[in-house]
């Protein structure tokens, strides 16, 4: 499971450290020397975890609510740097979930890595798409309903592909028949977050317990596809 994570940084010490310690957990980097530049980038798309020299780069500790407050990032672990001039409350008050002190020590950083990666991987599997092609049957609160075909799905949502062109907006209900040896229903209501003539992105707003627990086994078998796939087996 390759991690997808940021590192805003001028310090090439920190950089080496981070990107030896976190690639041994698989981890793969987009590097930015600015915040603006990483503020766009986490406006866009999702990240499994963010590291941030607060001290290092100009605007570091203030950056972090824009981190934080971004769409897709919420629930991103956010690693704050600090160096004399934030402290560790500061940042934390501002969105980090954990912080580390320069000059940074080998044992610390394992120490943290130990606790956050967990937390990483959690959240790249929350929000992983796997490519799927099923039907997928939606109904409006006015009762109006209509199909599409999903391209993908995650924990915490689902692309279709429409028959005919169609925008909506708001909540609907999604159902679609999980795959198994014994078939089930399954029912959310989904918040349609984007969508073009043909194309659509919904986002899992309630899920029942039983109906959660059937989609996380679902996803639980593609990703062991995925495993299988990826080993070369």
């Amino acid at each position: 499971m390759e991690l997808d994570c940021l590192i805003i940084t001028r310090d090439p010490s920190l950089l080496g450290q981070v990107q030896a310690s976190m690639g041994m957990h698989g981890a793969s980097f987009h590097m930015r020397q600015d915040c603006a530049s990483a503020i766009e980038l986490v406006s866009r798309r999702h990240l499994d975890g963010i590291v941030i020299d607060c001290d290092g780069v100009p605007g570091g500790t203030k950056a972090l609510p824009a981190l934080r407050n971004a769409p897709a990032n919420r629930q991103t672990v956010i690693l704050a740097v600090v160096d004399g001039m934030t402290s560790a409350e500061e940042a934390l008050d501002q969105g980090a979930d954990f912080t580390l002190s320069k000059p940074i020590q080998r044992a610390r950083l394992t120490g943290i890595l130990d606790v956050t990666v967990p937390k990483m991987e959690r959240e790249h599997r929350r929000y992983f798409r796997y490519d799927v092609d099923l039907p997928v049957r939606f109904q409006t609160p006015v009762g109006q309903c209509f199909t599409a075909s999903m391209k993908n799905v995650s924990e915490s949502g689902l692309a279709v592909k429409l028959v005919d062109p169609l925008r909506l907006n708001g909540v609907v209900t999604v159902e679609f028949e999980l795959p198994s040896v014994q078939p089930r229903t399954f029912r959310a209501k989904a918040d349609v977050v984007w969508s073009d003539s043909f194309v659509m992105g919904l986002r899992f707003l309630y899920i029942d317990k039983d109906h959660g627990v059937a989609l996380q086994a679902w996803l639980n078998s593609l990703e062991s596809r995925v495993r299988f796939l990826e080993s070369g087996s």
